[in-house]
């Protein structure tokens, strides 16, 4: 499970490319709250998979495509973000990071964290154990959820004095938001 987990969060995906991203344009303090946006609103995401979101995917499938289009359509204004965005030493007013609420929502229609959650579910809680192996799996998912968001924005901070040069921002801003563009990729096929 540990191994999973840590496969699921620390990979790239929306989520670590959006951190990274906000680590270089924003900074650790100000990222903050995306930060906790990810991992609380992946551990809502796991509990609505315990209570039966998998359920509701086979009972109604068009709401898996209605969770698609929505999932596409959010990580194309996303990756506009990121791509508009710049170092917010630079003077330029408005940007701002992601919210509290904006990351958490974001769970619900990230492709990535939808198949981590719902696989992760239905993996590792088994029948007869469910309330034991269901906290033990959020618990070892928000934790290492935190690390990953962590880990990417600090990683992100560090590239920030590679990228004070307002061109190396441009381009480094968007490959991420074609690296967003392209995860879309997979979740539509």
């Amino acid at each position: 499970m540990v191994a999973y987990a840590a496969a699921m969060t620390f990979t790239p995906g929306p989520n670590n490319i959006m951190l990274a991203a906000s680590g270089v344009n924003f900074g650790f303090m100000r990222t903050i709250r995306h930060m906790l946006g990810v991992t609380a609103g992946f551990a809502a995401l796991l509990v609505g998979c315990a209570i039966g979101l998998g359920l509701l995917f086979a009972a109604l499938p068009a709401l898996h495509f209605v969770l698609k289009i929505l999932g596409a359509s959010y990580l194309l204004w996303l990756s506009y973000r990121v791509f508009t965005a710049s170092p917010s030493d630079d003077g330029r007013a408005g940007a701002q990071p992601l919210t509290f609420w904006e990351a958490a929502l974001f769970q619900w229609v990230n492709p990535k964290g939808l198949i981590a959650a719902l696989s992760a579910v239905t993996i590792y809680v088994r029948p007869g154990h469910e309330v034991a192996d269901f906290l033990l799996l959020l618990g070892v998912f928000t934790l290492l959820a935190a690390g990953a968001a962590m880990t990417w924005a600090v990683f992100g901070v560090g590239l920030r004095r590679f990228l004070r040069n307002p061109r190396h921002a441009r381009i480094f801003n968007g490959s991420m938001a074609v690296l967003l563009i392209a995860s879309i990729v997979p979740m539509l096929l």
